[in-house]
């Protein structure tokens, strides 16, 4: 029967294989309350230690897109899986939420097991930074759904908070101040039209604006910013957070604030990097839809009274992140840049 499952395209050894190989990488992401092992119909993770008077779980699911197919064009899958896990624990945070464990999903039209070893190491590597365990996941070879080098990626965050703590943007009120966190490139959002702009060009070729090759650049993975906001979260009371994914600024911003409330953003209160400039120029890009697609070099914004903004940027910078104070909040809804 196996044999003939593997006729039929479905490899089973070569299943096992990969998850033998995952193995050593979702080890570095075990936490304490991680139960039974990889290989077992479920994850599994206790939550009898914890503390709280009121527990939330918080929850968030993603994938990375179309950033996919850059990393298959440069046949370099060791950083996506950050990436991965970047996308659905940011969403987790930006609620107030302390990461707790994560699954992934891999679909894909030829299981090699080498390749999984690479995409798993790198969802490792975003669990380790987000102290999420890795607890679970599933590797599926589909033929005839996918071409043999094609795969695609899902995760799936949980997260805990106290009740009291969840953000939800409600104390937020004009005046107050928009600090925005700097993001590590163009994250894992936008790809669609980043493959239109550069489907004509090299992606091995290092243009001088750029540091590094164009696909290198590209595929810079997703900042993880799980540790920054605990941080602050301990030290500052932290009015509202949001993360610039898809959908940019105009989207994103006004998820984290109540009726009536909007913001006023200095367009050059922070650098913008150059990936983001070369795309523009590349694609012919309106500047006011820029920011509506990309993060434009903020992949978090949170917002702190007035009187907190010295000590966060401190806290910050002591912490290795580069932040700007990037505007206010006004009594207008809408996102408005000056």
């Amino acid at each position: 029967m196996i044999d003939s499952y593997k006729n039929a395209g479905v490899d089973v050894k070569k299943g096992y294989m990969a998850v033998e190989r995952m193995k050593k990488h979702i080890a570095k992401t075990i936490r304490p309350e991680v139960l039974g092992s990889i290989g077992t119909f479920a994850g599994m993770f206790d939550l009898s230690g914890f503390s709280y008077k009121e527990p939330v779980l918080v929850s968030g699911t993603d994938g990375v897109g179309t950033k996919l197919k850059i990393a298959q064009q440069m046949n370099k899958h060791d950083t996506i899986g950050i990436d991965l896990v970047a996308m659905c624990v940011n969403d987790v945070v930006a609620q107030g939420a302390t990461p707790l464990f994560f699954l992934d999903y891999i679909a894909c039209g030829k299981n090699v097991p080498a390749k999984m070893e690479q995409i798993i190491a790198g969802v490792a590597d975003g669990c380790v930074a987000s102290g999420a365990a890795l607890i679970g996941g599933e590797t599926a070879e589909m033929p005839g759904m996918y071409e043999e080098a094609d795969y695609d990626l899902a995760g799936f965050a949980v997260g805990i908070a106290e009740k009291s703590q969840l953000q939800t943007g409600s104390s937020i009120e004009a005046g107050d101040a928009v600090i925005g966190l700097a993001s590590s490139g163009v994250h894992s959002n936008g790809y669609s039209l980043v493959r239109a702009i550069v489907a004509d060009l090299d992606l091995a070729t290092e243009y001088p604006e750029l540091d590094g090759s164009l696909g290198d650049v590209l595929l810079e993975p997703t900042k993880i910013y799980a540790k920054v906001i605990a941080a602050l979260h301990k030290q500052y009371r932290i009015k509202g957070v949001s993360h610039i994914t898809g959908g940019g600024f105009y989207e994103n911003l006004p998820r984290m604030l109540p009726a009536g409330i909007g913001v006023r953003i200095q367009a050059n209160a922070w650098v913008v990097p150059p990936i983001f400039r070369f795309l523009q120029e590349k694609g012919q890009i309106a500047t006011e839809e820029m920011y509506g697609v990309f993060n434009m070099g903020i992949g978090m914004a949170v917002v702190v009274n007035q009187t907190d903004v010295k000590g966060v940027l401190q806290l910050t910078k002591q912490l290795g992140e580069k932040a700007f104070v990037i505007g206010e909040t006004v009594a207008k809804e809408g996102v408005h840049f000056v």
